[in-house]
């Protein structure tokens, strides 16, 4: 789409502390938020926001903290933190108004389930190359070579059997958490799983137990010889016209075993999965399998150099760009709707990004303090950027640590060389694993004396899934 800059900023990794206490913004009601916010001597005509939600994770410590009111089922909302389920039947608009918002895309599911996914890719790579001639690049290079099962099995077979060395992972379509994944080299082990009575169904049978089939990446990149993956945070607030906005801090989840292809069927060495990992005899709770991705950058930029990491980022960026790019012709556009994709990404040894998956409600759920830091300020900034309170400049293009990459159409930084006779070439918005040190303060600027989050303070979090 166009080259993409960054922000390297050479950070030093630490360790967190065994000991470090997790941070809590606020354990008490709405009412007991405004109650505070009274003794402090300011006061609002507004009324609070109403919300929604049956999360009892960080999602309603950062509601809380905003002075937002929660109400029961039942009662009226005006922003409702919903689960996938609901959204497949939200009401029609004289039902409910437009000044409401919802935390999914009707038609979430065409990027987030793995074989809608696909399909939805190869479409939009035969139209690319339509368009623009077989001999141009191909925008879906990030995809390994995948199948839908059962319908694309003989196309698989042929395809299978032109890469006889290779090894092949197979996911089900309908399940999460490394749930029914398994792997495979020869095409008997997936001939028995063939005859599997789940794998007969009839056309108007539930697709859960549908898979899909990959070519599976033999070479990832590996710190202290493990495989890890990443989880990038994308925020659409629009389809149409597309509005993206990217988070700059996410986080790589590690395997618990060394890497090795001599045993496929070890999902500790695999399958980077907490759910999978956390259950290794040798998982320490306390410390999780988790880097941020901002730690990752660092290890990266003082290995590798500016300039291939660079290029890294730039095709992520791609990555994101061309799957919402993609899926953008089938979604149900609503003004009300808004939605926090988790792309997980693999880099392999040569730093190429590969699309492992995307999930349409990635866990805000913390299991170290650092996670909770993290998911907590994710909150806090996505609130910012979906500006219930209409307290924001609408032209903004960063809030917090989100910054906007795309408005129907690329979105650049403002140059610094105004004044310059010759400007350098503009660069992107763009700033995966950048600075998070002025977060708090800019999104101050940005949201103006109305803010009333500050952050959590030091304490033990209940709702926030863990207990320091």
């Amino acid at each position: 789409f166009f080259s993409f800059g960054m922000d390297v900023q050479q950070s030093t990794m630490t360790a967190t502390s065994n000991s470090q206490q997790l941070q809590k913004p606020y354990a008490g009601s709405a009412s007991d938020v405004i109650s505070n916010s009274a003794k402090r001597g300011e006061t609002s005509t507004v009324p609070p926001i109403r919300f929604k939600t049956n999360f009892m994770n960080t999602v309603l410590d950062v509601m809380l903290a905003q002075g937002w009111q929660q109400v029961k089922d039942g009662e009226s909302w005006d922003f409702y933190w919903c689960e996938v389920g609901w959204v497949h039947d939200i009401p029609p608009p004289v039902q409910l108004s437009n000044n409401v918002r919802v935390c999914h895309f009707p038609t979430h599911y065409e990027l987030t389930r793995k074989d809608l996914c696909t399909k939805n890719l190869k479409k939009y790579k035969k139209q690319f190359s339509r368009e623009l001639g077989k001999g141009a690049k191909d925008p879906c290079s990030f995809m390994p070579s995948t199948y839908y099962l059962p319908g694309e099995y003989h196309m698989f077979v042929e395809e299978f059997k032109r890469h006889p060395e290779s090894a092949w992972i197979m996911k089900p379509v309908g399940r999460a958490q490394g749930k029914g994944i398994f792997l495979f080299s020869k095409l008997s082990d997936i001939v028995e799983w063939k005859k599997d009575t789940r794998f007969q169904q009839k056309k108007d049978d539930d697709q859960k137990d549908s898979y899909i089939v990959q070519l599976y990446i033999p070479n990832p990149y590996l710190i202290g010889g493990k495989k890890f993956d990443i989880r990038f945070y994308v925020l659409v607030t629009s389809f149409s016209p597309l509005q993206v906005w990217t988070y700059r801090e996410g986080f790589a989840r590690f395997s618990q075993a060394q890497f090795s292809m001599e045993s496929l069927s070890d999902a500790f060495v695999h399958l980077t999965n907490v759910a999978v990992q956390k259950t290794a005899e040798n998982y320490d709770k306390s410390k999780g399998c988790k880097w941020l991705f901002s730690q990752v950058k660092a290890f990266l930029l003082s290995r590798h150099g500016t300039e291939k990491i660079e290029k890294c980022l730039r095709d992520i960026d791609d990555l994101f760009l061309t799957s919402l790019l993609a899926v953008q012709p089938q979604m149900s556009n609503d003004c009300r709707c808004f939605e926090m994709y988790g792309f997980d990404v693999l880099l392999d040894q040569d730093l190429k990004p590969w699309l492992i998956e995307v999930n349409a409600s990635p866990s805000l759920t913390a299991d170290t303090p650092s996670d909770y830091k993290l998911k907590y300020g994710l909150l806090e900034d996505l609130l910012g950027v979906i500006d219930m309170e209409k307290r924001r400049d609408p032209s903004a293009t960063r809030v917090g640590a989100f910054d906007l990459v795309w408005n129907d159409g690329p979105v650049m930084m403002p140059s610094p060389y105004v004044d310059a006779t010759e400007e350098p070439t503009p660069l992107p918005n763009s700033f995966l694993g950048g600075c998070m040190s002025d977060r708090k303060e800019q999104l101050m600027l940005v949201l103006g004396q109305r803010y009333v989050g500050g952050g959590p303070a030091t304490g033990n979090v209940t709702n926030g899934g863990v207990v320091a």
